[in-house]
């Protein structure tokens, strides 16, 4: 009987029952509690983690789990910027922002080298930024000039004259004042940059989830304003994620979450119910981002200005970068408000760079007469509609989302120093190094935008 017994248990069919489930169990579920749960694993996303993990008291003291949707990250503003890092603003705190990220990237493998890892190459150009201002605006580049010097940018100001003779290729009609970067301005690799943070985050015991955050589960209760309304206080309990090319899903039970999600951020705030309330009440207003298309392309002209090249920024709206070595160049610039491509894809409208773009490169900088366009693509600004600044901070009806989104173009470069404020306000309840109180969601809601002069 006995020797039955372990037949029966070696035998292939006990195996296949033994072995059976009725639910096909998803490799890669994310952890059913955390901390904190950061909704977006882009460089600003990864940014936040790997400074939660930076100031932890305790090792392991901070369960954080990063959920991104797109695992090929082919779709990543991150990845599809043009990497460019920059002093040269109006506002003090994307100043001080871009001045703290610049030394952050200078000593790299300081803060993001792993061990037994190789050193992390950022290939950071220090080439600089190059404004081209017209008479009209050359007052206001004077005035950021003076702002950007009083807080340490080493930024110097170029007549048209000194302009012709230190970048002769320039055409300088129309043109009454240049401002330069001199030091911690020029362009990087953003790729190498989003791996680093992720890398090192996982090395200190980040959590990574590829999948979809499709909801939330709140506790409410009702507060009373000081105008005598009544509101409805909600905290997040638990984040829905569901899994790749799956209608299975896991509820994640949290304390935190922060809205990282760049272009998707607004649709992650509604379906939190904000802005869902009656117009004009605080319920009602949304977060004002949305994604919005911006195309580059990548030109060659064997005659272009080479190793000189810094990051030109035409007053026409047109910019242009080197890429590389051997006379390839990127270039773009935003359309109009009126003329905003189709953002439900990243088709590229090369008609724009013929029609728009090519057109002003040409009058500006006239060896470009002679290019062929050798490629292009297209990415998502996490565009915010009130006033183009950074949205940072929690809402006043969802007491544990923290917001980290709406950069319209600069997230990138200011990612270091945004994830360490970020954490600050997390861990330490208030900004310590750079205080971004006038990015708060506030704003929004008393109607008081904060204007950026130098959105590129």
């Amino acid at each position: 009987e006995e020797w039955k017994l372990l037949e029966l248990q070696r035998s292939p069919i006990n195996k296949m029952v033994v072995d059976w489930s009725p639910i096909q169990v998803t490799k890669g579920l994310p952890p059913e509690r955390a901390d904190i749960v950061i909704v977006g694993g882009g460089v600003m996303g990864w940014s936040v983690a790997y400074w939660l993990k930076k100031k932890e008291k305790v090792r392991d003291g901070v369960r954080v789990l990063v959920v991104e949707k797109d695992p090929t990250y082919s779709q990543a503003s991150s990845v599809l910027s043009c990497g460019g890092i920059r002093q040269q603003f109006s506002l003090k705190e994307n100043i001080l922002l871009s001045l703290a990220s610049a030394d952050f990237l200078k000593n790299i493998n300081d803060h993001l080298g792993v061990v037994n890892e190789d050193p992390v190459d950022l290939q950071f150009n220090h080439s600089g930024y190059l404004f081209l201002a017209s008479p009209d605006v050359a007052p206001i580049m004077e005035e950021n000039y003076t702002i950007q010097r009083d807080l340490g940018a080493k930024v110097i100001l170029l007549s048209p004259t000194q302009l012709k003779d230190r970048f002769p290729w320039i055409n300088t009609d129309g043109i009454a004042l240049a401002s330069y970067g001199l030091e911690n301005e020029g362009w990087f690799d953003p790729w190498t940059l989003l791996n680093a943070f992720r890398c090192k985050a996982m090395s200190m015991g980040v959590y990574q989830c590829f999948g979809e955050v499709t909801g939330f589960r709140c506790s409410s209760q009702k507060a009373e304003t000081t105008d005598g309304d009544f509101v409805n206080i909600k905290r997040i309990k638990y984040v829905d994620v569901r899994m790749p090319n799956s209608l299975e899903y896991q509820p994640v039970e949290c304390a935190v979450v922060v809205n990282a999600a760049g272009a998707s951020s607004g649709k992650i705030a509604d379906m939190l119910g904000i802005g869902h309330g009656p117009k004009q009440t605080m319920a009602g207003i949304p977060l004002p981002v949305e994604p919005r298309k911006r195309f580059v392309y990548v030109v060659h002209c064997p005659d272009g200005p080479g190793l000189e090249c810094p990051f030109l920024i035409d007053y026409s709206g047109f910019y242009l970068r080197r890429e590389g070595l051997g006379g390839n160049y990127i270039t773009g610039m935003s359309p109009e408000e009126t003329e905003e491509p189709d953002v439900s894809n990243l088709d590229v409208d090369h008609d724009f760079f013929h029609d728009k773009v090519w057109p002003l490169l040409c009058h500006r900088l006239p060896p470009f007469e002679c290019l062929k366009v050798s490629g292009a693509w297209a990415g998502y600004y996490d565009y915010n509609t009130f006033d183009q600044n950074a949205i940072v901070g929690t809402h006043p009806l969802v007491n544990n989302m923290f917001f980290v989104t709406g950069f319209s173009g600069h997230g990138l470069q200011q990612s270091p120093a945004v994830g360490r404020a970020v954490v600050e306000l997390i861990l330490d309840g208030g900004f310590q190094t750079i205080d971004l109180s006038a990015f708060d969601f506030k704003r929004i809601l008393y109607h008081e935008p904060i204007l950026e002069r130098n959105i590129v």
